[in-house]
């Protein structure tokens, strides 16, 4: 199905029939990464909704670089457009801290917050300054015939684990507004119940995030899953079906 929403022609599935459910998927991904898990809670007697967010997937790309806010007010359109209130809503990673925004701003529309491996944290590590360094110092290079190699065997070999790498166009000055936002300081304001679901093994957005959300909301439960990753959604999508359904209100 497709919905243009500020402008923006955008991709979504929506499964089963029920209790409206809203799945966010994280950076670079997509709806059919979603989908397993999406049927198995649609089984249970819930309509489903899975997006593809400006710029991923198969909806259209962003004519210019947005930030956090900029998905909140486009997710505010898209909910509004389809009439969704009183919604489940889970997010995964950037999904996850957009999801937690719409929890701060609409706690009436929101029945129901379910975080999965969410990036809510942003920490300026030593590490994260070298490695910030080290990109701003490639650029010095760009004039060189060889640069393209330069840079590519940089990230390779030294940057190496970075969605920046994957992301071109206006989607890099995205990428760099989403990472420099610090959302931990509104969860305290998140008053709906919710759960976060975790992998002990998530080398993305480690456990120890987890265990700091769960701190700072005060209507939260923590479920981690032992020996899952990042991407906990592809790897073992029926174990983070069975915790959703298993913690459902």
């Amino acid at each position: 199905m497709e919905i243009v929403i500020d402008n923006v022609k955008t991709n979504y599935e929506v499964i089963g029939d029920g209790h409206p459910f809203l799945i966010l998927h994280g950076w670079g991904s997509n709806i059919e990464r979603w989908t397993e898990v999406a049927e198995k809670i649609a089984e249970k007697g819930y309509r489903v909704f899975i997006v593809d967010l400006p710029g991923f997937g198969t909806s259209e790309p962003i004519p210019v670089p947005w930030n956090t806010n900029k998905y909140v007010t486009w997710l505010e359109g898209f909910t509004k457009t389809l009439n969704l209130n009183e919604y489940y809503l889970l997010g995964h990673s950037f999904g996850g801290a957009l999801a937690s925004k719409i929890a701060v701003k609409h706690p009436q529309d929101v029945k129901q917050l379910f975080l999965v491996s969410a990036a809510c944290i942003r920490r300026r590590t030593g590490k994260k300054s070298f490695l910030a360094s080290i990109a701003k110092i490639v650029k010095i290079f760009y004039f060189l015939p060889f640069y393209n190699f330069f840079r590519k065997a940089v990230y390779k070999f030294i940057i190496r684990k970075s969605d920046y790498t994957h992301v071109s166009g206006i989607m890099k000055q995205t990428y760099l507004n989403i990472i420099s936002e610090n959302l931990s300081f509104h969860l305290s304001f998140i008053k709906v119940p919710t759960i976060i679901i975790w992998g002990d093994k998530d080398d993305s957005t480690p456990l120890e995030d987890a265990h700091l959300i769960n701190k700072n909301i005060k209507n939260s439960r923590l479920i981690v899953i032992p020996g899952a990753g990042h991407d906990l959604n592809r790897k073992q999508p029926e174990i983070v079906a069975e915790k959703v359904l298993e913690n459902i209100i």
